[in-house]
């Protein structure tokens, strides 16, 4: 029964779109599923919130310990990684640079409107059956647009509006760092067992980001998280969701 749910046939009929804050969050918490509902036959998208250069902390030479990395960068490897996923399409809200990271400036029914229906990629020009959505974080980008998901997909009438089945939360390696009310806890797992390694390749294809093997976003802090996700079902590897709604 749980195969008949949750197993091939039921993945390759998805249409999922991933809403992610920034560039590396589609990897980090939802890569592996994107690259299995793929290779069954099923459609993916991307909606990124903003995407813009950033100084990010780690050694920059001469003693330094901030370095910048430009949008253009950040923007090359996200496109490569889109095409490594073999995504069908991919868009970004907010290109501007004064948007990275001020997503939390923007009025919420602007977000709303944005992934509602004024986006190329909107739930109602893609009209998912699978909506995938950043969790909770201290990050206030990650915030905004998790607010914003969750009133887009809020339930309605399905002759007034496109009704999505299937929304859920999905992980990332800095969830540890919450206040417990917030805390990460996956109720719903999808098995990547043979996808990991393409999942560790699309982070290290975010090559501005990777930072060494004691951060916990490192490509073996997040191995070390996809298979610790695999054992809470036993399986190799599995991503880890949040269910917000299911409905079959």
């Amino acid at each position: 029964m749980v195969e008949q749910l949750w197993g091939d046939g039921f993945l390759s009929g998805q249409r999922v779109l991933v809403i992610a804050p920034h560039a590396d969050d589609e990897t980090y918490g939802c890569a592996g599923t994107i690259a299995r509902i793929k290779s069954l036959g099923g459609d993916a998208y991307v909606l990124l919130g903003s995407l813009g250069g950033i100084h990010h902390y780690g050694p920059a030479g001469q003693g330094e310990m901030m370095h910048r990395v430009s949008a253009q960068t950040r923007l090359k490897e996200f496109d490569t990684v889109m095409e490594l996923l073999k995504v069908d399409d991919w868009e970004v809200m907010f290109a501007r640079e004064s948007m990275h990271m001020a997503l939390d400036t923007v009025p919420r029914r602007d977000l709303v409107r944005m992934i509602e229906r004024d986006a190329r990629l909107s739930v109602e020009n893609i009209q998912p059956t699978m909506l995938l959505i950043p969790s909770m974080s201290y990050n206030q980008d990650h915030e905004a647009l998790f607010r914003a998901c969750m009133t887009a997909a809020r339930p309605g009438l399905r002759t007034e509006r496109h009704f999505i089945p299937l929304v859920l939360g999905y992980d990332n390696t800095s969830l540890f760092w919450s206040p417990d009310h917030e805390r990460f806890h996956p109720n719903l797992y999808i098995d990547i067992s043979d996808f990991l390694n393409l999942k560790l390749k699309a982070l290290r294809t975010h090559a501005s980001q990777v930072r060494g093997p004691l951060y916990h976003g490192s490509p073996e802090g997040l191995e070390l998280q996809s298979r610790l996700r695999g054992r809470e079902i036993s399986a190799e590897s599995a991503e880890g969701f949040v269910v917000h709604r299911a409905v079959f």
